[in-house]
């Protein structure tokens, strides 16, 4: 599930290169078809099945389920999250899926002063009280996101935030994939918890630097305090009201609670992970005016 997010269409590329046969959720299954270059219907890539299914029809859930052993679990941010990702917990129980991997968050819990962790939490939970074999991904910020920070920064040379000089851990989806992939073919991995991050932490003063080392001219940054951002987010970046507080929240949450890098993905990989820096040079064209961007 999830197959068109960041996480899911790059384990698509992954499982498919491993050639592990494969199974794409997707409520437009045109759409993804598409996207995997298959306009026409055809097998989009070796190994891949679409079908149509609706989180929030639990019907539809069990029949994609069907005949399948395993299921990665991500899907996007919303209030309605637990309640979704919720159903498809219930449909896997129901439909013989004999383990689950479950793209979650760091810091989850009842009481985390962080929504979407609080909802991630609620899920967990249900996949405890369901019996069935799990493991969780736990990343933290997603390199990709940054990419949503390009306009602003293209047209105003400005990076705003709300976490002082604080560290954040970063980490590219393309490793969360790969972290995945292991998991599902490899079974001693099974049934684990894994916090994944890049090499290393960077604050945002170090973030603005290292993009203006890399664009050629400064980057400025600005510290808004996490309700001047919340209050920004809204007013000039268009966010829904719980998508710009949660942004606040974690930023928030980097400040009391310093971050600091795992090797947990070096350490399932045999590899160092994907570099912030070299994920920032590969993604150049989003910071910079002009139809260049690619803000994907």
């Amino acid at each position: 599930m999830g197959a068109t997010g960041s996480t899911g269409s790059a384990l698509l590329h992954r499982l498919t290169s491993l050639g592990v046969p494969v199974r794409a959720l997707t409520r437009d299954p045109a759409r993804l078809r598409a996207r995997l270059g298959s306009p026409t219907g055809g097998s989009p890539a070796a190994g891949v099945e679409i079908r149509a299914a609706d989180a929030a029809d639990p019907v539809t859930l069990r029949a994609a389920f069907e005949g399948a052993d395993q299921l990665f679990l991500t899907m996007a941010n919303s209030p309605a999250q637990a309640a979704l990702e919720g159903n498809a917990v219930e449909a896997a129980a129901r439909s013989g899926i004999r383990h689950v991997v479950k793209l979650s968050a760091p810091g989850v819990g009842a009481d985390s002063p962080v929504a979407i962790s609080r909802w991630h939490h609620a899920v967990e939970q249900q996949l405890l009280a369901s019996g069935l074999p799990h493991t969780l991904l736990r990343p933290y910020a997603f390199m990709q996101k940054l990419l949503l920070l390009g306009p602003e920064i293209a047209a105003r040379g400005v990076l705003y935030g709300a976490m002082a000089d604080a560290p954040c851990n970063y980490v590219d989806c393309r490793d969360i994939a790969d972290v995945a992939a292991a998991v599902l073919t490899r079974p001693e991995l099974a049934g684990r918890t894994y916090t994944l991050t890049g090499d290393r932490a960077y604050s945002h003063p170090e973030l603005a630097h290292l993009l203006g080392t890399l664009l050629g001219h400064p980057v400025r940054h600005l510290d808004l305090g996490a309700e001047g951002l919340r209050r920004h987010l809204l007013e000039h970046a268009g966010m829904p009201g719980w998508l710009a507080a949660h942004v606040a929240e974690i930023q928030q949450l980097a400040v009391d609670r310093p971050e600091t890098p795992t090797t947990t993905v070096a350490g399932i990989l045999g590899r160092p992970p994907r570099s912030l820096e070299a994920f920032l040079h590969e993604h150049l064209g989003a910071f910079r005016p002009g139809p260049a961007r690619d803000t994907r």
